[in-house]
């Protein structure tokens, strides 16, 4: 997840979803924008769902091998691609407002809890902010917490900050590079050029999304009273795309466990060391989950 700088690309680069096929389903969000889904089962009868949401300029399919590994464990794994992103509807890499997510969020939670069942929300990158700020909402919450390099803070020049406002509403759909290099993902050079060479990837973000996106890490560091859902935080060392130090905010709360992963980059499931973190977040699932039982009782 960063925020879009440089030079500005045409807007009709951010106008449809790219016409490739894939597995999956799909399901409208309220106000009719169809939502990509992917699902990985476990092979017996789960002991908790998983709901993932992706960062930005995405797509849920780069969560294979870690919705292929929670499943693993026992997990019912759900995923999306968020609007304007991957193989959802909407206009590329763009949102009217921060709220069109968290209102698409609520439907997908709806749709995959299970009576009885643990509900986990889990969020890399953007999809950590969205994540964050829904548990913070009034809307119905999971009943864990998941937050992969939670973005609560833009290290971005004060001059970028101050006109993203003014050029979401003059020119909302104009569209600006992500600066990423692909060995800011991961240690493995296969990630990023593998995420170069995806059709799905957009490393870019319209000017809208980007104002809509500081004013949400605002919102975050402001709402962080409001999370009352037992939280785990994990956070690369190594990551200059969001840095560690912006999710230093959630150690602080109540209920919330902040681990920093020494040496990891960005996005710290895809480094080599990926399966190891699955193994953690399993772990604290497993330790947390009974905790959620009694809230779920009849």
């Amino acid at each position: 997840m960063v925020a879009p700088t440089g030079r500005a690309t045409g807007p009709s680069e951010a106008e449809a979803a790219p016409e490739i096929a894939a597995p999956g389903a799909s399901a409208p969000a309220a106000d009719g924008t169809p939502l990509h889904l992917r699902h990985w089962a476990p092979a017996g009868a789960p002991w908790a769902t998983v709901l993932i949401v992706h960062g930005i300029g995405e797509h849920s399919g780069r969560y294979e091998r870690t919705g292929r590994l929670l499943a693993q464990a026992g997990l019912d794994v759900h995923a999306f691609d968020i609007r304007g992103h991957g193989l959802s509807g909407g206009r590329r890499v763009y949102v009217r407002t921060w709220d069109d997510f968290l209102d698409d969020l609520a439907g997908r939670l709806a749709a995959v809890r299970e009576p009885g069942r643990p509900l986990v929300l889990f969020g890399h990158s953007m999809g950590a902010l969205i994540a964050l700020t829904y548990a913070c909402s009034d809307r119905p919450a999971p009943d864990l917490l998941v937050l992969s390099a939670p973005p609560l803070e833009a290290r971005v020049p004060a001059w970028q900050r101050a006109v993203a406002p003014i050029l979401s509403r003059v020119a909302p759909t104009f569209v600006l590079p992500n600066p990423i290099a692909g060995d800011q993902l991961s240690h493995d050079p296969a990630v990023g050029a593998a995420y170069f060479a995806d059709p799905l990837v957009q490393p870019r973000s319209t000017t809208r999304l980007g104002a809509e996106l500081f004013k949400a890490m605002k919102r975050g560091r402001g709402q962080l009273a409001r999370l009352h859902v037992p939280t785990l935080v994990m956070h690369g060392g190594a990551d200059d795309l969001v840095p560690t130090v912006t999710s230093e905010p959630l150690a602080a709360i109540p209920g919330v466990e902040r681990r920093v992963l020494p040496g990891l980059r960005h996005e710290t499931l895809n480094e080599p060391e990926g399966p190891q973190v699955v193994a953690q977040i399993v772990a604290w699932l497993r330790t947390n989950v009974p905790a959620a039982l009694p809230r779920l009782a009849p």
